[in-house]
């Protein structure tokens, strides 16, 4: 039955990178992909799935379900559309919504006898506002046991983490007055922010090795010679361990009250982006990676370990997921660059499509008939999220 569903991608192949194509032809960016969403939209729906738009209070979002019988497995397989602005298909978002369907019609296609639901999430804006964190507080990804995604890479591989964040915007409110004439009448809103930076310096010394601090002044109040009123910078904060970030964050804002206090200003903190690390599941990257290792996937690789951070964590966070990155760039190349950008409509990328849509088909055909697998990778998901959030 496995090779029968992918020998079905096969048969999808040119429709496939059809849809590839025309997604990286017509890049969109984040909250405004509705040609590619509906590209990918009319064709589940052409295939029986049942179609919801508009969802998680994004227009371009969506949720397409195909379901045999009840109470099976729920395979949850997420997409992303959106382009990079000035650049467009840098980071190969248009190769996952072509692999993504392939997966799901081959699965509906193919598998009769068992019961099952796929649910295909289309979850538009990574790049910017990471949709995928709003579309899960407003009820998203409930009705799913696993997630699944597909990336293009340089290597074909898993993560074994990602980096949890949280950005925020501070600003300083003092008093103005003429810096030579009447300094003492003013309180500096950017020594406020001086203070603030001189805090996180001392900070760095006393956290864990994986705890990332950047910050950068993006309002300094004035001119050189008016004590500033107002200053306001943006700070990104992140490690692999939510749990612990979330400790570091209330040392960061003792840093902010104690700068304040140090120069009689005010101050605000407003959080304006919060992602969760992902829980490790390794049995689920290891089915993966037997699928990636069937279909014959170019450079397997070990699993990441450096990474970066995603809107992905939050479903992750929430519950088992992976993401399998196909190769389709020489290893060593960076996303968001000229090499990622102009290898879209490659051979190589096209194959990735192929290859990306055959092995999550064959993950979730062995999560759905094999009930003893998808128990163990539940039961792994449970034991490290208890883990991740002891600090």
């Amino acid at each position: 039955m496995k090779q029968e569903i992918l020998q079905n991608v096969e048969e999808l192949k040119s429709n496939l990178i059809d849809l590839g194509d025309f997604i990286f032809d017509n890049p969109e960016i984040g909250l405004e992909e509705y040609k590619s969403s509906k590209k990918i939209i009319d064709i589940l729906r052409m295939n029986d799935f049942k179609i919801e738009t508009g969802i998680g209070g994004f227009e371009t979002a969506f949720r397409a379900v195909y379901e045999v019988g009840q109470n099976g497995p729920s395979i949850g397989l997420l997409c992303e559309y959106d382009a990079l602005e000035g650049m467009g298909h840098a980071c190969a978002h248009h190769m996952q919504g072509p692999s993504i369907v392939g997966a799901a019609l081959s699965i509906k296609n193919q598998l009769k006898d068992k019961n099952y639901k796929i649910v295909v999430y289309g979850t538009p804006a990574e790049e910017t506002i990471g949709a995928k964190v709003k579309m899960l507080e407003n009820g998203c990804f409930n009705d799913i046991d696993v997630a699944l995604m597909m990336h293009g890479a340089p290597d074909t591989t898993t993560d074994v983490k990602s980096l949890a964040l949280s950005n925020f915007t501070v600003k300083f409110h003092g008093v103005r007055s003429h810096a030579a004439l009447a300094p003492e009448k003013g309180r500096s809103a950017l020594d406020g922010l001086i203070l603030l930076f001189q805090g996180i310096e001392f900070l760095r010394e006393h956290v864990r090795e994986d705890v990332k601090m950047h910050y950068t002044i993006t309002n300094a109040g004035g001119p050189a010679n008016v004590v500033p009123k107002y200053a306001e910078a943006k700070f990104s904060i992140r490690s692999y361990d939510r749990a612990y970030l979330n400790h570091v964050i209330e040392r960061f804002k003792k840093v902010v009250q104690g700068a304040s206090l140090m120069t009689e200003t005010d101050y605000e903190i407003i959080e304006t982006k919060r992602l969760n690390n992902k829980i490790p599941v390794l049995k689920l990257n290891q089915i993966l990676m037997d699928n990636a290792e069937l279909v014959n996937a170019p450079r397997l690789s070990p699993p990441r370990e450096k990474t970066g951070s995603t809107d992905f964590g939050n479903v992750m966070y929430h519950v088992p997921g992976s993401c399998i990155r196909v190769a389709f760039v020489s290893r060593g190349t960076s996303s968001h660059s000229d090499e990622f950008l102009c290898a879209g409509k490659s051979e190589e990328a096209h194959n990735a499509i192929i290859l990306g849509a055959k092995i999550l088909a064959g993950t979730a055909y062995d999560l759905i008939t094999n009930k003893e697998l998808f128990n163990e990778v539940l039961n792994e998901f449970k034991v490290n999220k208890e883990k991740s959030e002891k600090i």
